[in-house]
């Protein structure tokens, strides 16, 4: 009998690249979300992981590419967690899907992973607002990572709505975006508007309204009661 395999280690080396990458990764996450991808430089990003500059010219050609590579990061885990939700929404709904239980399938997901997963994760939430919010190349980046989701999500709201219009979905859907995407953004507004009452940080109460506040938006621009 030949002996078992022994799993695979990696290297000290490859551990030590993986860890650097993660801070490179946080580190520019972190600046971008608050200075935007062109009030960042390499060099800023580097003096906040305590590396060389040209370390980070070295993993890639420019800060665009640093941006992307930051943005697929998580990207990937948002889109895979609501995808999961949407499929298990219509899997116990019995083929009859409402408005409301598609809407907190696909944004109680994303709003539960920005309040559990750390200030990373909020960092994040607000790259995401921002690159949604960029004509030249944030719809790009959307588009890449994030249709198949949302076109998902489209699927279960017709079948929700069989007589209301497609382009009255689509319009729904790009209400429901903008506002997550602001209520992303923790830009403290409602904060000052609301005299302290509501919190822009507080995505447990966002969670609490949004799906319902839109989904009568839905049945209302759909003439459905």
């Amino acid at each position: 009998m030949s002996e078992a395999k022994k799993p695979v280690r990696k290297s000290r080396k490859a551990e030590q690249r993986a860890e650097t990458m993660e801070q490179i990764y946080d580190a520019a996450e972190e600046l971008f979300s608050q200075h935007g991808l062109h009030g960042v430089t390499l060099k800023d990003v580097a003096k906040q992981v305590g590396v060389h500059h040209t370390l980070l010219n070295y993993y890639f050609d420019d800060k665009k590419a640093l941006f992307d590579a930051v943005f697929a990061r998580r990207a990937v885990v948002t889109s895979e967690r609501r995808m999961k939700a949407l499929d298990e929404y219509e899997a116990s709904c019995g083929g009859k899907p409402t408005v409301e239980g598609a809407l907190h399938a696909f944004l109680d997901t994303d709003l539960d992973t920005y309040t559990h997963g750390g200030e990373g994760w909020r960092n994040y939430a607000k790259l995401g607002a921002q690159v949604s919010n960029t004509p030249a190349w944030g719809a790009d980046l959307m588009d890449q990572h994030f249709d198949p989701v949302v076109l998902r999500l489209i699927g279960l709201l017709k079948k929700a709505l069989p007589h209301c219009a497609e382009e009255d979905i689509f319009w729904g859907y790009h209400f429901v975006t903008g506002a997550l995407m602001l209520s992303l953004a923790r830009t403290g507004r409602i904060d000052k508007l609301s005299g302290g009452i509501c919190r822009s940080d507080d995505f447990g109460a966002v969670k609490q309204r949004l799906a319902k506040f839109m989904a009568a938006g839905f049945h209302s621009i759909c003439g459905e009661a």
